[in-house]
């Protein structure tokens, strides 16, 4: 019976081992969470303010134009706030990608 305990070193694991410890794929760790985390928050915030608000609150029954209401305005920013994070990541990944490409470069050497 093969013991899964043990833990054979290969040249992968040494590999993998030396990138996560290199400088670069540090700096592009700390790069993606300065981005991602407060992305998270913020997302998380905005989408579930207009579930509570609506459920505690009257504040949003107020109309802003004819027979639309503040809720109607929040919901549809929602989309807005979707469509600009996925822009501003899209162009942040760039950045990403030329860190891994460093990375890939730096492990080939």
């Amino acid at each position: 019976m093969h013991d899964v305990t043990e833990v054979t070193q290969t040249e992968s694991t040494r590999s993998a081992e030396a990138i996560v410890e290199s400088p670069t794929f540090v700096k592009l760790m700390q790069e993606k969470n300065r981005f991602i985390i407060p992305s998270i928050i913020f997302s998380l915030i905005f989408y579930f303010t207009l579930p509570i608000s609506t459920s505690y609150f009257t504040f949003l029954n107020t109309k802003v134009a004819g027979d639309i209401t503040w809720a109607w305005v929040l919901a549809f920013a929602q989309f807005f706030m979707t469509w600009t994070f996925c822009v501003l990541y899209s162009r942040r990944a760039r950045r990403f990608d030329e860190l891994v490409a460093k990375i890939k470069q730096e492990e080939t050497q």
